[in-house]
């Protein structure tokens, strides 16, 4: 990596990981919330794009998150920290990986937020006409994506994902996290999605 053959560190210009600054009071490793919210919004950018999955990699290479996020099998790892998984693995989340995560979040959603908005706007027409999704061919599609992720990775016999049983509630679900990609596309997205991880968390 080029940080590597720097002579010195540059304090002037922190690493994107430096740069998200984590509430006073919060532990030193991810919540169970921040980690599911987290896989929920990558699997909302899988959903939103085939290539999902190889772009999640490719943007840790050009954010210098490698140190981090080491190859597919370590993503995959981290990502089956949400105890909401099939194969859910219950090692903590350290900060640093769950900023990663943040990062590449953001950095993904702001290179799909023509779409994002589209099917926001579309949806919010369709509910507004009281028709279905299926007038809208991309937000159906979306949907139906996001539906056969969730259905397939997460553990039917949780109760955080028996309350996603039908259809309709894991739409609501999808919509939520397009909602919630959307805000993360702005100049402070990451700051703002990292600190939002942590509401109610903080006394």
């Amino acid at each position: 990596m080029q940080v590597q053959s720097l002579p010195t560190a540059q304090p002037s210009d922190p690493q994107p990981i430096e740069r998200l600054i984590t509430p006073a009071g919060v532990a030193n490793e991810c919540s169970r919330r921040a980690k599911t919210q987290i896989d929920l919004l990558l699997l909302a950018i899988e959903a939103l794009d085939l290539g999902g999955a190889e772009a999640m990699l490719t943007s840790a290479k050009e954010l210098g998150l490698d140190e981090v996020i080491r190859g597919r099998v370590n993503l995959w790892l981290l990502r089956s920290r949400n105890p909401l998984r099939r194969f859910s693995q219950r090692q903590p989340m350290a900060l640093a990986e769950g900023k990663a995560l943040v990062l590449i979040t953001c950095f993904l959603a702001r290179r799909l937020t023509v779409l994002i908005r589209q099917l926001l706007l579309g949806y919010q027409q369709l509910s507004d006409q009281g028709l279905s999704y299926e007038h809208h061919f991309r937000l159906s599609e979306y949907l139906s994506r996001f539906r056969s992720h969730f259905r397939a990775r997460m553990n039917a016999k949780r109760s955080g994902v028996m309350a996603y049983s039908t259809d309709e509630k894991l739409d609501e679900l999808a919509i939520e996290m397009l909602t919630k990609l959307l805000f993360c596309t702005g100049t402070d997205g990451a700051d703002r999605l990292w600190v939002s991880l942590f509401d109610g968390e903080v006394s």
